[in-house]
């Protein structure tokens, strides 16, 4: 059973988002695991003081390593370290699909300014950023990580097909999707209808169309991911 093991200072915040719709469903349903490990269980002092001003002066308080590190050996066994950091590399679907491969995950949510930079080289983290944008902490960050996996595993997903439509697959973005009434009211009195290539009932035509949806709106919105799928597809 694929765990993902959270450490936090902020143990409050989980399952939250976690705990709703498909991933929600798949944890009460022993697919996946959470578990909440709280750094500040951890610390040295009554005060249960984490952090401390940074050597070389500066704005914010930093994590301590020992406190970080006291936690992460009380959790073993644990997999490889996943810090969530705004410097780290862009989280993508790809990345999902390899983190998911493992049994277990171990995601570190910093908070204030930081982690101390040693506890993160001596556990070797691999950091992830989910975007290049500050949240307060990386406790938000990891559920949009987590939940990108949870969905991968078996039956999480009602149609197995799903995932392999969706935007990123093959490099291209998600063709437009449409639903009843055929016919649609807006508020202003508009009509508006769907393509009727969706009504023809000519499963090839209609795959062929949704194909050539998903380029023109990768070409127009994502040239990097275009030129990828070009680059594959010669």
């Amino acid at each position: 059973m694929f765990t993902a093991k959270i450490l936090t200072l902020f143990p409050a915040m989980f399952p939250g988002a976690l705990g709703h719709s498909l991933a929600g469903r798949a944890l009460q349903k022993s697919i996946w695991n959470l578990d909440i490990v709280d750094i500040r269980n951890f610390a040295k002092n009554k005060h249960k003081t984490v952090d401390a001003p940074p050597f070389g002066g500066g704005a914010g308080m930093v994590i301590k390593p020992d406190i970080v590190s006291d936690a992460i050996e009380a959790s073993k066994p644990h997999s490889k370290i996943i810090f969530m950091s705004p410097r780290g590399k862009k989280f993508n679907q790809k990345i999902a699909k390899s983190l998911v491969q493992d049994a277990s995950i171990t995601v570190l949510c910093g908070r204030y300014e930081g982690i101390d930079q040693r506890v993160i080289d001596y556990y070797q983290m691999e950091e992830i950023s989910i975007g290049d944008y500050v949240l307060s902490g990386g406790e938000v960050a990891a559920m949009v990580l987590i939940d990108a996996c949870v969905r991968l595993l078996p039956n999480v997903m009602g149609n197995c097909d799903t995932t392999n439509e969706e935007s990123f697959e093959n490099n291209l973005l998600e063709y437009p999707h449409y639903t009843r009434p055929a016919i649609w009211n807006t508020p202003d009195g508009e009509k508006i209808t769907i393509p009727e290539i969706l009504t023809s009932g000519h499963h090839k035509k209609i795959k062929n169309w949704r194909l050539e949806q998903a380029k023109n709106l990768t070409k127009a919105r994502r040239p990097d991911l275009w030129e990828k799928y070009n680059k594959n597809n010669k």
